[in-house]
């Protein structure tokens, strides 16, 4: 069985100089993800929407969110996780933003790192450590660099794209393949 990777951009479709969007373009192999309103963030619409696209993808799907994304990643997880290889949650939004509240989601069982920034506008960064713990979750701090975007100087972000390596690795090791070779560990 092949992982199909899911990009799933934040409110906007992050812009087009967006790392998701360079990966994109670097990896026409990435499936992304589409609302049916980047302006409007209705949390249950975007999970549904994610849950049809990891049905189409047939197989495992290996989710890389960022903002908003991460919200509907989550939720869609909390309730389906068995088509799901891993994760890669880059500067999750504060569910209680958009009045929300707080999530309460059981830890996950498959490789999943939270990335998050120490002056992140969108959500404070001891709530981004706590949901990484609370979902047992590997955690990165990235310093103080913003809302982890373009508008933050995050281009091609060839760190972000080394961790998605590192994630693709652990679901080989579990006897996936890697839809990409090219983010496939060396042998």
């Amino acid at each position: 069985m092949t992982i199909k990777v899911l990009i799933i951009p934040g409110l906007r479709n992050s812009g087009p100089i967006h790392w998701q969007s360079l990966w994109q373009l670097k990896y026409p192999e990435l499936i992304r993800v589409m609302q049916p309103d980047w302006h409007q963030p209705h949390l249950d619409t975007w999970a549904a929407v994610l849950d049809r696209s990891i049905s189409a993808a047939s197989g495992k799907a290996f989710l890389v969110a960022h903002s908003f994304g991460c919200l509907a990643a989550l939720k869609r997880v909390a309730s389906r996780s068995d088509d799901v290889a891993g994760m890669l949650l880059v500067a999750p939004a504060d569910p209680v933003r958009f009045g929300l509240g707080e999530f309460q989601i059981e830890p996950l069982n498959l490789p999943t790192v939270l990335v998050a920034s120490r002056n992140d506008p969108w959500l404070a960064f001891k709530k981004a450590r706590a949901l990484a713990c609370q979902l047992g979750s590997g955690f990165v701090d990235l310093g103080a660099a913003g809302h982890i975007n373009a508008e933050s100087g995050f281009g091609p972000w060839p760190e972000g794209q080394r961790l998605l390596k590192y994630l693709l690795a652990q679901t080989r090791e579990q006897g996936a393949p890697s839809v990409f070779p090219e983010l496939a560990p060396a042998t």
